[in-house]
């Protein structure tokens, strides 16, 4: 079978660390309530209708000790299959930077949840006119050498994807057009 002969997907890649440590550090500075937590799902379903095709989701996430045997069957309840990672130095950016570069080679389209610089080749790579590509966090954390690639499309994990129950304490620009004062008062 051809590449052209295979069925086109959009590949969801999630460095669900990046993510977590974005959302609490920098936006809650606490550690995430299981309730201020992404729906993953919502996400999976966001990139179903933003791409117009399906989906496979694939949730990176590094394990230490014991498999989180609870996340693992939500993720896989949910539509993700999970790729949990043991070993040295920054797995998680060596297993999503491997598998954008063996999608570079794919009939597919890509969407990375991640804040990470360290995609950047990989990013850049897959921008190469033949497929979308999309970067999806929180755009006021998002490194800013992904700004200017070519076709590259960001959206906001909580604003485009509506992936949370709650709503953030984030500072960003507001658009005049979308500023209400009443959410200041």
């Amino acid at each position: 079978m051809t590449d052209h002969d295979q069925e086109r997907f959009t590949y969801v890649l999630v460095d669900g660390e990046n993510i977590d440590a974005t959302l609490g550090n920098s936006i809650l500075g606490r550690r995430p309530r299981p309730e201020e937590r992404p729906r993953w799902d919502r996400l999976l379903e966001w990139a179903e209708q933003q791409m117009q095709q399906e989906v496979k989701g694939l949730f990176f996430l590094a394990v230490n000790e014991e498999m989180p045997l609870t996340f693992i069957q939500a993720l896989t309840a949910i539509g993700f299959r999970p790729v949990p990672l043991r070993g040295e130095g920054k797995i998680v950016d060596i297993a999503i930077q491997r598998t954008a570069e063996a999608l570079a080679q794919r009939n597919a389209d890509v969407v990375l949840a991640s804040h990470d610089g360290d995609f950047m080749p990989q990013i850049r790579q897959l921008c190469d006119g033949t497929r979308q590509v999309a970067l999806v966090g929180f755009t006021e954390f998002m490194n800013s050498g992904f700004r200017g690639l070519p076709g590259l499309r960001t959206f906001d994990l909580e604003n485009d994807v509506r992936a949370f129950n709650t709503s953030l304490p984030r500072i960003k620009v507001i658009d005049i057009d979308s500023f209400d004062p009443f959410d200041f008062l």
